[in-house]
């Protein structure tokens, strides 16, 4: 398949045009903002989860590896598992007030419970 076949990330396959040339976007890295900061929202959730209750992190802004670390750490504190999916942190069960506790101890004093 010839470079010009060849889809990009926004689905385009060809062009007509013998000049269009397919611009990357430039990936924003975005830089990680200190805990005092951070506007994160806990709240429950049970939406295509089959009835289970998981507690969700969400509005955290910053890098991958740092949201990745801090669900570590809630994950730790709660003693259960979950995962980091598209910047939130999912929590297994309904862990909001411990959640809430942790990061408002830890300086994330933006947090709030909705």
């Amino acid at each position: 398949m010839s470079k010009k076949n060849k889809p990009d990330n926004h689905g385009f396959v060809f062009s007509t045009d013998p000049n269009f040339k397919f611009e990357e976007e430039p990936d924003e890295i975005q830089e990680t903002l200190p805990p005092n900061q951070q506007k994160l929202r806990v709240r429950l959730d049970t939406k295509q989860r089959a009835g289970k209750a998981v507690t969700l992190v969400a509005n955290f802004i910053g890098k991958e590896e740092d949201v990745e670390d801090l669900g570590k750490k809630l994950k730790n504190f709660c003693g259960t598992g979950g995962s980091v999916k598209d910047m939130e942190i999912i929590i297994q069960g309904d862990q909001r007030e411990k959640v809430l506790q942790w990061l408002i101890k830890n300086g994330y004093k933006n947090t709030k419970k909705i």
